[in-house]
């Protein structure tokens, strides 16, 4: 629901769901849009903990021996035939998910006001079960 724009956010983030994760859910893939997440070092730290990475590159991404290697593939891949990639990585879900976070954020409003991670976590969790409850009640 926050936007990264540095590769530290998006790492604490990961670490942090990795780190509190008490009901042993499994991270498989990490789905990015450019502005927040397209940077070699996200590329790099997904790559290291073993998540596949489905993050849109810039679209005026070129393959550069500054970028990973990772990170190169993927812009080759996306300028070659960004609709395959789209596809393939099943980067066109991201909507669905997009449209749930624009429903609860109408509904509860875009903060939460818990400081510690574990509320942080209770409270989204009780919003997304109330958001869930409504909608099977329309």
């Amino acid at each position: 629901m926050r936007r990264c724009h540095d590769s530290k956010v998006m790492k604490n983030l990961v670490e942090d769901i990795l780190n509190n994760n008490h009901h042993n859910i499994k991270v498989k893939s990490f789905i990015g849009d450019a502005g927040a997440y397209d940077n070699n070092e996200n590329f790099i730290y997904l790559n290291e903990k073993m998540i596949q990475h489905i993050i849109k590159v810039k679209r005026n991404s070129i393959i550069s021996s500054n970028n990973s290697n990772l990170r190169n593939i993927e812009v080759q891949s996306q300028t070659k035939d960004y609709h395959k990639w789209k596809k393939k990585r099943k980067y066109g879900k991201r909507w669905i998910v997009e449209t749930a976070f624009s429903s609860i954020k109408r509904m509860f409003g875009e903060y939460i006001s818990a400081i510690k991670f574990q509320n942080m976590v209770k409270d989204i969790t009780m919003k997304i079960s109330l958001h869930n409850l409504f909608r099977r009640m329309v």
